[in-house]
């Protein structure tokens, strides 16, 4: 048995392309094309891509952080969906974008935002989310933004009270009738 300690040696393809230009690459990256993935599991270390041409297209470190900033010009909920199905998929470079850009767009967003955002009903008491807004008052400071797109809603709306709107302090929770 190889001992546990040493870090695992990554394997390298050889993928070829229409023109029999070859490129090395990671396999752990490469197999993130499902094709590719079978034809390592068959036993393929030399890949043959017949239909892909290895023109240079001369893309740059820039022009690559240009095409996602462009490509995450989308609604949060749109992002949502992509993030879902880039999880499924273990396309962690593909997630992380998505999510650090969720973050950066909901960074200056109040509570409230944020809820309808998500579609999350708060079911604090009133003196509940006044004990939470005094222990954490400092996320409370400065203008933030109470805005939300309709088209940033990541769930479908549900019926709420009729004072959504106005404020959360108005909201009550079940538990305080007293019963259990």
């Amino acid at each position: 048995m190889a001992s546990s300690s040493s870090a695992p040696e990554s394997k390298i393809l050889t993928l070829k392309s229409a023109g029999n230009d070859e490129f090395q690459v990671e396999a752990s990256i490469a197999v993130q094309s499902i094709a590719i993935k079978n034809m390592v599991e068959d036993g393929y270390t030399n890949i043959p891509l017949v239909s892909i041409s290895s023109e240079k297209s001369g893309c740059s470190e820039e022009e690559l952080k240009e095409f996602d900033n462009e490509f995450v010009k989308m609604s949060i909920k749109k992002m949502s969906l992509f993030v879902f199905a880039a999880n499924f998929l273990h396309i962690a470079g593909l997630t992380s974008l998505l999510c650090q850009t969720i973050a950066d767009k909901i960074k200056n967003k109040s509570v409230n935002a944020v809820r309808r955002i998500f579609d999350i009903i708060s079911d604090y008491t009133t003196e509940e989310k006044a004990e939470i807004r005094a222990e954490h008052d400092w996320a409370h400071e400065g203008e933030l933004d109470e805005t939300v797109d309709d088209d940033d809603v990541v769930a479908s709306p549900t019926v709420r009270d009729e004072n959504e709107g106005e404020s959360d302090d108005n909201d009550t929770s079940e538990e305080e009738t007293g019963e259990k």
